[in-house]
């Protein structure tokens, strides 16, 4: 297709915004959703933004939501555990406040 002028015109295309990542982002890059991360990351909000994240390891501590949607609350998201663990309560071993702590066991 030609213009009045006679140069071609060319289909209009929307510039990706450039704090969008065009790779999949190392820990510590701003992302929107998990699969913005590359392997072993997930997207989880720090401060007023979000990051790429390491997924949980077994004996890290990790965060167990009583009620739906109070994830969302939080300042600082922890990922959930990596594939075949569970965020569960840690046994207890030493004083009575840690029997509150969770961390990421084998299923």
């Amino acid at each position: 297709e030609l213009d009045e002028l006679g140069t071609e015109v060319l289909p209009r295309r929307t510039p990706a915004p450039a704090w969008l990542p065009t790779a999949k982002g190392e820990e510590g890059e701003f992302c929107l959703r998990s699969s913005d991360c590359g392997a072993g990351l997930c997207c989880a909000r720090h401060f007023w933004s979000k990051i790429c994240k390491p997924v949980l390891r077994e004996g890290q501590v990790c965060t167990r939501h009583r009620r739906k949607g109070t994830h969302g609350l939080e300042i600082f998201q922890r990922c959930q555990c990596a594939e075949g663990l569970a965020c569960r309560l840690q046994r207890p071993q030493g004083p009575a406040d840690a029997s509150r702590l969770h961390t990421c066991q084998r299923l």
